[in-house]
């Protein structure tokens, strides 16, 4: 028998008559177009390329439109969003989701790029680029928020030290924004 929160739909409103707040990457669709951009200039300037040395087919034109795809996959940058109590990642072909109000683990996983991995109690887990959360204020304040919620309940046994970093470079960029905008820098 499976817990009362298990049946509950997290994107139901807490209360009903409060809409349920939700926050999103906000520089997401830049980033899309950005992709788009590359892999379309990619694609371009191969044909391009073909055309002036004279060796354009429609063999080659697929193969270049394949590679530009394949460079259109590997760009696309997930969409992350975060609600009351719960975090989602939606990639290409799955949305990943994690209970941020059930938290276990926090934790860095370091290789070519920083990536900020979340597990809850129920197994799911999440990985994120902390660069989305540094540049989305509103998506931090989910998840941070949460995470202490957790940590109260005593169920956030890993991670104290991953979100203590995280929050110290979100402060930093903010004083850094603010320094700028305000023509003290």
């Amino acid at each position: 028998m499976g817990c009362p929160d298990d049946a509950r739909d997290d994107r139901a409103p807490a209360h009903p008559h409060q809409p349920a707040a939700v926050a999103y990457d906000s520089h997401w669709a830049g980033e899309l177009r950005s992709t788009i951009r590359c892999s379309g200039g990619l694609l371009g300037l191969l044909l391009l390329v073909d055309w002036g040395a004279g060796d354009f087919s429609p063999w080659r034109a697929a193969l270049w439109g394949v590679l530009a795809v394949l460079l259109f996959l590997v760009l696309l940058p997930p969409r992350v969003a975060a609600g009351a109590g719960w975090l989602s990642s939606r990639g290409l072909r799955r949305e990943r989701r994690v209970r941020t109000d059930h938290l276990v683990s926090v934790r860095w996983l370091e290789g070519v790029t920083q990536r900020l991995v979340l597990r809850d109690a129920f197994g799911d887990r999440v990985e994120i680029d902390p660069r989305v959360l540094v540049a989305n204020p509103p998506l931090w304040h989910r998840l941070n928020e949460d995470a202490r919620a957790s940590a109260a309940q005593g169920m956030l046994l890993c991670g104290g030290t991953a979100l203590l970093q995280l929050s110290q470079r979100i402060d930093r960029e903010t004083a850094r924004t603010v320094f700028k905008v305000s023509g003290l820098e």
